[in-house]
């Protein structure tokens, strides 16, 4: 693994494919899908929105896995995502999500690393969503 910071980003909620948010737009934006992964990690059903946390347990996060179109404008796209994810939130918020790097095992079983927005709060209290996946969940809750 090289000590240069990634230039790709594993996203598992309104950033994925399937949410047709707004937010994904701009993720195709700037982004290349590279495909469908997981990372290690519980995720919780915020309501809203979902929470992941890192865990040394055999539990997975579902996601993809996006690169940077033009490595010039990786700083730039990422510090939007930053403030979307709410990484730098003004002084009367709380900080919602922190970004650390990951190791993302795609489905052909290649390894990647990417950055992960890894939730700052706590979990506590809220459903653990067992699959991993949000859609399916979001899906299944309907």
């Amino acid at each position: 693994m090289s000590s240069q910071q990634p230039n790709q980003v594993f996203v598992y909620g309104s950033l994925r494919q399937g949410f047709n948010s707004p937010a994904f737009e701009y993720m195709t934006r700037y982004f290349n899908l590279v495909g469908p992964g997981k990372v290690q990690g519980k995720l919780y059903d915020l309501g809203e929105y979902p929470a992941a946390i890192p865990s040394s347990e055999p539990a997975y996060i579902v996601g993809e896995l996006f690169t940077i179109k033009s490595e010039e404008e990786f700083n730039w796209a990422m510090a939007q995502l930053d403030d979307y994810e709410g990484v730098f939130p003004a002084e009367d918020e709380p900080v919602l999500y922190r970004r650390d790097i990951a190791t993302v095992l795609l489905d052909n079983g290649e390894k990647q690393v990417a950055w992960i927005y890894w939730y700052a709060g706590s979990v506590e209290g809220h459903p653990l969503v067992t699959s991993g996946d949000v859609l399916q969940y979001r899906d299944n809750k309907q």
